[in-house]
């Protein structure tokens, strides 16, 4: 699969599928400002890329270029659809950064379908991203993604902006898994938000609830274990619109006539009030229709003069808030055009469907008054869209303080939309204002609207990520297998039998999930008597050594293997060697660096202690004591127990900057000993002298080992997953039968 330099991830993919007269599938590109910027940035780089999902549940279709950007299809199904982007996405998150207007729902199986759906964002981010690209990571629904990312790779700079506001620490301590919704915004270089506000309060939740460093807009986020200290920059971007597209469709007669039309179907009234919204609670439609029913009823406005407009784009219908939020807004326009229409024409002109930007043009050059009136928005471009549709310098707009174009639009008329009061004094100044009054703000409000749009916030960001992105340097780790793919048998029998031919080989092995099952009862496990049976067998022949590289302590894996002298054990990821055979130099292992001294002793005890604390919180965690280590195990953990223990010990793991720190399947170690299994393989290779090695593993730890495989070497993943594996074995059962076809292999020499 190719790569590339720069790598957008947002929820949706920047096209929509469109089902031809042949059936065939042709897709199209979305409107939208994202879109638009991306665009821009995107011929500006060698090589771009989008990842998104397709917009229809099931299965994606396979990557395709569009408009001169490649896109990557991450599938959802009907499921995840409902609680990922339903559930907690627009019915947890939305409610509760727009200043919970209404109750956010917390479900606990929706947060498990954001967290798969934001790790499948970010493998497939990780895949498409060449060595020392930028990602940049888009809104609300991903907030995961960047920290996922960063675990897989170091080497790539992260940016991610959130396009909503970002609610007081008050608030957002509310959300259950806030922590990991902060750390997982921390695996980012750069944190942009709509306001310079969101980006105080998110500083200021990751100061009172991580207890993070912070210096005005910069974040130190502890490394886990012995990884580094990094520095994470938070910082306002308000977004903004193509504005030279729109004043090119202002420019057009067509367009103009089409204005001067609606006006003319609206029985020419001498004032027309617009509002343009998605049907949605924060966008204050309610409030809207109620100061326009009152300023009715107090005779303030008379209907035969003016008219609102009201467009109410669809959303979201098949969440509860909005199919109620729909049915009120629809009865109050109905009760207000009752009281008030005259004969032939509405009091409020309702229209609950889409406009493309052609006509939403149109109706902002026809409207004198735009009302933008939300309870709380990001920054609502809406407003934006209407100054940059008025080159005539005429036309009012009316705007909240609480969406984050009032920080810019300052020569707006500014409202606070909860007080009615205020609202209805607002749109009758509208209303009032005159001409030359009209002109001087309009003139104001295009200058900022024109000098900042959204390309240049696109160039602004990605500026400033190229300025405070620190990747990790050295090359990312390699993903050669993705999830149950692999070479074929055929490849794999030929490269073991390539290996067989070498005159000295190492053939190394885990044990758990590979030579054994893996079993809630770590001591009950009974490794597999053939493969053992294969691998004594194989230290017999000439030139063939045998090692055995496991997380069991080296007591733990001695007891369950029963291996011959002649076959070395390597326990504890590495921190303990037993005794290498007479054939093997033992001078090549650094032995001052397994050492335990006093304080390292000390600083195990106190991890055991703490460990301890974390598994008497959660039924079914232990602590298992190594004599270099002390290993969380949450495989028989009760409910959720296992995946609250992982985080409470990965979170008490950024304390530990001496401490190498290993999660693996179920398991997270913490070795006071600085190594890991590819430098203890790599070791045990000089000792062997070997000419090439064969490793078989089956979890993340072994990964290590992976990574370091030369071009003689033979690495077999054992399972599914991501890998840097070049070859892959379906499951533990198939190992006895690779070693027995090597053990026959080396026989025939």
């Amino acid at each position: 699969m190719p790569t590339h330099d720069l790598v957008i991830v947002a929820n949706r993919l920047p096209v929509d599928a469109r089902t031809l007269p042949d059936g065939a599938t042709e897709w199209v590109t979305s409107p939208g400002g994202l879109v638009t910027a991306m665009e821009s940035v995107m011929r500006t780089v060698d090589s771009g890329a989008w990842v998104g999902w397709h917009g229809t549940p099931g299965q994606a279709p396979e990557p395709f270029a569009a408009d001169g950007m490649h896109l990557y299809p991450v599938p959802l199904s009907e499921q995840e659809v409902s609680r990922y982007y339903e559930g907690f996405s627009n019915g947890t998150l939305w409610p509760l950064y727009h200043d919970v207007i209404v109750d956010p729902e917390f479900h606990r199986t929706w947060w498990d379908a954001y967290v798969r759906a934001n790790r499948r964002f970010a493998q497939a981010a990780v895949s498409a991203t060449a060595p020392g690209g930028t990602i940049w990571v888009h809104d609300y629904q991903l907030q995961l993604v960047p920290e996922l990312i960063r675990s897989a790779r170091p080497d790539v700079r992260i940016g991610f902006f959130n396009h909503i506001p970002f609610p007081p620490v008050e608030l957002f301590s509310q959300l259950p898994k806030r922590n990991q919704v902060l750390r997982g915004l921390l695996g980012a270089d750069l944190v942009g938000f709509q306001r310079e506000s969101d980006a105080m309060n998110f500083v200021a939740a990751v100061r009172h609830l991580l207890g993070y460093q912070v210096d005005q807009y910069t974040v130190t986020v502890p490394g886990i274990g012995s990884e580094p200290a990094r520095q994470v920059t938070a910082r306002s971007f308000p977004i903004s619109i193509d504005t030279a597209a729109v004043s090119a469709l202002t420019e057009d007669p067509a367009l103009q006539e089409r204005a001067a039309e609606l006006r003319r179907e609206l029985g020419e009234p001498a004032k027309i009030v617009l509002g343009v919204d998605r049907l949605d609670y924060t966008k204050g439609i309610r409030h809207r229709l109620k100061a326009w029913g009152e300023l009715l009823d107090d005779g303030s406005i008379d209907p035969h003069d003016t008219v609102m407009i009201q467009v109410a784009t669809p959303s979201r219908e098949r969440v509860d808030a909005y199919r109620q939020l729909r049915d009120e807004v629809e009865l109050t326009v109905g009760r207000i055009n009752g009281d008030h229409a005259p004969i032939g024409r509405p009091a409020v002109s309702y229209q609950h469907r889409s406009f493309d930007r052609r006509d939403m043009t149109a109706l902002y050059m026809a409207s004198d008054v735009c009302l933008v009136t939300a309870l709380r928005d990001g920054m609502n471009l809406v407003a934006k869209e209407y100054v940059a549709s008025r080159p005539d310098l005429r036309g009012v707009l009316v705007l909240s303080e609480f969406a984050g174009a009032a920080d810019e639009l300052r020569a707006a008329i500014l409202v606070n939309p909860h007080d009615i009061d205020e609202l209805k004094a607002a749109i009758l100044q509208a209303l009032n204002m005159p001409e030359e009054e009209q002109e001087q703000a309009m003139l104001s409000l295009r200058r900022q609207v024109l000098d900042h749009d959204v390309q240049a916030w696109a160039r602004a960001f990605l500026a400033e990520l190229e300025s405070v992105g620190a990747p990790g340097g050295g090359t990312p780790a390699p993903v050669r297998l993705l999830g149950e793919d692999g070479p074929s048998r055929d490849a794999l029998e030929g490269a073991l039998a390539a290996f067989a031919r070498t005159p000295r080989i190492l053939v190394a092995s885990d044990f758990d999930g590979v030579l054994a099952p893996i079993i809630a009862d770590r001591d009950a496990v009974q490794g597999d008597p053939t493969a053992l049976a294969a691998l004594r067998e194989l230290t017999e022949h000439a030139g063939v050594s045998v090692a055995l590289v496991s997380g069991r302590s080296l007591e733990d894996l001695d007891r369950h293997t029963r291996m011959p002298s002649s076959v070395v054990l390597v326990g504890s990821h590495g921190a303990e060697v037993g005794a290498l055979p007479p054939e093997m130099n033992a001078g090549v292992l650094d032995a001052a660096a397994l050492t335990m001294d006093e304080p390292r002793q000390a600083l195990l005890d106190s991890i055991t202690r703490t460990l301890g604390a974390i598994a008497r919180k959660h039924p079914g965690v232990d602590v298992e004591r190594k004599p270099m280590a002390a290993v969380l195990h949450t495989r028989s953990a009760r409910g959720r127990g296992a995946v609250n223990a992982t985080e409470a010990a990965l979170e008490y793991a950024r304390s530990l900057p001496d401490v190498k720190v290993t999660p693996g399947k179920e398991v997270v170690e913490f070795s006071v000993v600085q190594t890991d299994k590819g430098a203890a393989l790599t070791a045990l290779a000089r000792a062997a002298a070997a000419d090439a090695w064969l490793y078989l593993g089956d979890d993340v730890t072994d990964e290590s080992v992976f990574v370091l495989g030369g071009e003689h070497d033979l690495t077999v993943k054992v399972g599914p997953g991501d890998t840097a594996a070049a070859f892959r074995l379906p499951g533990q059962g198939d190992v006895s039968g690779l070693l027995d076809q090597l053990l026959r292999l080396r026989r025939t020499l």
